[in-house]
């Protein structure tokens, strides 16, 4: 069973930053393509970002794009979601998730096999 768990939420203010990490169990980590997803109370779950399997590719939903960067330690089963220059609109549930398909990066959230709990990033103004 491969389990998903997200850490480094919190309360910042806006023109703040985080880190948020997923610690991924099992022993296939390197051949999962990786995804960040939000949520934000009464909206639906939206993609923010994908890492390929090496870490070489990476695809942003444009919301986030040149504030937030995704990387990946395969020696750590670990990806990370690195958020710089929030705002009150990032505030949402984050959740990571990982795609076990042979592919590339990819936006489509039932592309996904695994997801972890999600981790609370309030963003104040």
């Amino acid at each position: 069973q491969v389990q998903l768990v997200e850490s480094g939420g919190g309360l910042v203010q806006a023109g703040g930053s985080l880190r948020l990490s997923c610690a991924v169990s099992g022993r296939t980590f390197s051949s999962y393509v990786m995804g960040w997803f939000r949520q934000a109370p009464g909206k639906e779950r939206e993609f923010v970002g994908s890492i390929s399997n090496g870490g070489g590719s990476t695809y942003y939903a444009d919301s986030v794009k040149g504030r937030f960067t995704i990387s990946r330690d395969n020696a750590k089963n670990t990806v990370y979601l690195q958020m710089n220059s929030l705002k009150p609109e990032d505030t949402a549930v984050y959740y990571c998730a990982a795609d076990r398909r042979l592919g590339g990066v990819t936006i489509n959230k039932d592309a996904y096999d695994y997801w972890g709990q999600g981790t609370q990033v309030t963003v104040s103004s």
